[in-house]
């Protein structure tokens, strides 16, 4: 259905709607509602509802309910109202704000409210939703019914686009600071953010002040270098390279790397002066300008030809933050494997199949050839192999399986992205028998994968389909399939001991004592003869929003699990789910900084996470003593976890 027809429905719903509440003050709002719902799922639809909003109001659509009285709103319930209540709180909320918005402009005098309150309102409301500039959706949102995730999103773009960003600058600079710290792979939607602070600082008719921190991100990917410093464009800047003596190609790399490594962020400069350097004989200055330390020096000297290589490759103005990738990968020593070396030689030279040519144009565009893109994501995704992301997509299981290659073998996964984007088929092994991705059905993941990297896109339906049929063949199995998928998806270091806390028929928590006693007896070191993580581990947790109530099993890995700088037992973990810091309900929000963290890395303190634990791995012959761990400890776990996802099926019927 076209936006046309759609506006005709909505306004002969409205009509309706109107005549009966005229007739009776309860009539039912629900087919004008739904009606509005799909307009906002449409592009375009949110004009259409603006445009209708006096209509709407006149007609009776907030009732009696703290709606119709709009000064006495709370930014903070609203934004509840947004993202966890159901379908018809949400839309008369959006109708709302699209109210409040119409005040705003001056297309809407409104008795109850003044166009300032109604812009400090709004202001505030998307302030407490800054997470959704960033194009990607929490599995809280994107799990809702009725696209009611999508819908907020596209109510924010709206109210953003008309307000502007203005009165969000320093709400807007630290929620980058706050993505960046927990360095992503994908960092599109995090410049279009930089973009949009840079027109806030240099916009004549903007009063700003304790811009620092905007300034420092601002600089470090339009103005990074001494030669670049009031952005000039790539071509100028390319002929200024080209007149600067040694002194000051010097500074430049300086500069450059200091910029990169300050905010985890490359510019396209910095992409230029790689070039540059390659094709002038100053290659000694290449260490300087991606500032490696001694690990990466050792990296880059051992195999000076193939980084060379991989910058002739793979960087260029439109990857550039594989700049960052490359330098990360060689910090992390990862040529010091002799197969990733010649893995990635292959990668280079690798022919890529028509359809694999097809998928990444349509992702990515064609700026640089598709083997670019796809050379400079493996850059990426080696260097910061806790930066990967599931995007908008249910496939948590494969970017985990990323995530762990990346990091301890990262041979196989070039060996099979080389498969995916070569052949168009991964091979893998399940319980002896060969299973290939080829003609198999699709898993969760239906279409093509979206808001990921170059690899991600390659490889996830393939691991999918993979990961689906080892499903399929195990579903009819007396215990959670994860038992035995896991060992054969991701590899040979995932324990083989297995413990879930809920019944695979009835969804019912059983045995939790036990259960938590054995995951503290496995990983807690206080109670299994401290022994550390030795390989990251995957898990299931059961995601609560943060009123505590369940919104679905997600896919995690278990990092390591150490004292806090404050000498607190945390549990350190990646998930994929494109931002970690996310609020849980019981006082229980994800830290992604300050208590600890690698870059990456979410942690909370082990009673919280394991409250929220309802599968996981370990090791049968390193189980620590189980009736060590002392009763009040294991209480608070059960308590935390009763109180939310995991309470009992007499209080659930009770609710």
């Amino acid at each position: 259905m076209d936006i046309a027809q759609a506006s005709m429905q909505c306004d002969a719903a409205l009509a309706d709607f109107a005549r009966a509440r005229g007739m009776t003050p309860q009539a039912s709002s629900l087919g004008l509602l739904e009606r509005a719902r799909f307009l906002m799922t449409l592009p375009g639809g949110f004009d259409v509802i603006y445009r209708r909003v006096r209509a709407l109001e006149s007609a009776g659509i907030f009732g009696t309910s703290d709606w119709s009285r709009p000064a006495i709103l709370q930014p903070a319930l609203a934004k509840h109202s947004l993202r966890e209540a159901g379908a018809v709180t949400t839309v008369v909320e959006a109708i709302s704000e699209i109210r409040l918005l119409a005040v705003v402009r001056g297309d809407y005098f409104h008795p109850g409210i003044s166009s300032e309150q109604a812009r400090h309102f709004l202001t505030q409301v998307m302030a407490l939703n800054l997470d959704l500039l960033s194009g990607t959706l929490t599995e809280a949102d994107r799990e809702r019914p009725k696209e009611l995730g999508t819908v907020v999103q596209g109510l924010y773009q709206y109210l953003i686009s008309h307000l502007g960003y203005e009165n969000l600058l320093a709400s807007l600079v630290a929620e980058v600071w706050r993505l960046l710290e927990q360095g992503p792979v994908q960092v599109d939607s995090i410049c279009d953010m930089i973009g949009q602070i840079a027109k806030c600082l240099y916009d004549p008719d903007l009063q700003t002040t304790g811009t620092a921190d905007a300034t420092r991100l601002v600089r470090a990917l339009f103005a990074p270098t001494p030669g670049s410093r009031e952005d000039p464009g790539l071509d100028v800047y390319q002929l200024r390279l080209t007149r600067m003596d040694d002194i000051a190609l010097s500074a430049e790399a300086t500069e450059f790397a200091r910029n990169m490594h300050d905010t985890g962020l490359a510019s396209p400069y910095h992409a230029i002066f790689l070039r540059f350097l390659r094709t002038s004989n100053e290659d000694e200055l290449i260490p300087t300008a991606m500032g490696l330390t001694m690990t990466g020096l050792d990296d880059f000297y051992c195999y000076s030809q193939l980084v060379h290589t991989l910058i002739d490759e793979a960087i260029s103005p439109e990857t550039c933050q594989a700049v960052y990738g490359l330098t990360m990968m060689l910090e992390r020593g990862s040529l010091f494997t002799p197969a990733t070396a010649q893995a990635l030689w292959r990668q280079i030279k690798l022919k890529l199949s028509a359809e694999t040519e097809e998928a990444l144009v349509e992702a990515f565009g064609e700026a640089v050839p598709p083997r670019v893109f796809l050379l400079a994501g493996v850059l990426n995704l080696l260097g910061q192999p806790l930066g990967v992301g599931q995007g908008n997509n249910p496939s948590c299981q494969s970017a985990i399986g990323l995530s762990m290659w990346a990091a301890n073998e990262a041979d196989y996964l070039l060996q099979v992205l080389a498969w995916a984007a070569r052949d168009n088929e991964v091979l893998g092994r399940f319980e002896g028998w060969e299973v290939s991705s080829k003609n198999l059905e699709p898993g969760l993941v239906t279409d093509t994968p979206v808001d990921v990297d170059p690899v991600s896109l390659i490889l996830i339906p393939h691991l999918d389909r993979i990961y689906g049929e080892m499903w399929r063949r195990c579903e009819d199995r007396d215990d959670d399939a994860h038992r035995w998928i896991n060992p054969e998806f991701y590899g040979w270091w995932v324990s083989h001991g297995f413990k879930v806390v809920a019944d695979i028929h009835t969804g019912e928590v059983k045995d939790y004592d036990d259960f938590v006693r054995h995951f503290h007896a496995s990983y807690h070191p206080y109670y299994n003869g401290n022994l550390p993580v030795i390989h990251h581990q995957p898990a299931g947790i059961a995601v609560t929003d943060s009123a505590a109530r369940f919104v679905g099993r997600h896919a995690i890995t278990i990092q390591r699990v150490a004292l806090s700088p404050f000498n607190e037992m945390r549990v350190y973990f990646f998930n994929p789910n494109n931002d970690s810091g996310q609020d849980w309900g019981q006082g229980i929000t994800c830290s992604t900084r300050g208590h600890g963290e690698i870059r990456g890395e979410a942690s909370l303190p082990v009673a919280e996470f394991a409250s929220r634990l309802y599968a996981f791995h370990y090791d049968t012959l390193e189980l620590g003593d189980l009736t060590a761990i002392p009763e009040a400890e294991v209480a608070r776990v059960m308590e935390l976890g009763h109180d939310s996802w995991a309470a009992p099926v007499d209080d659930k019927a009770a609710a």
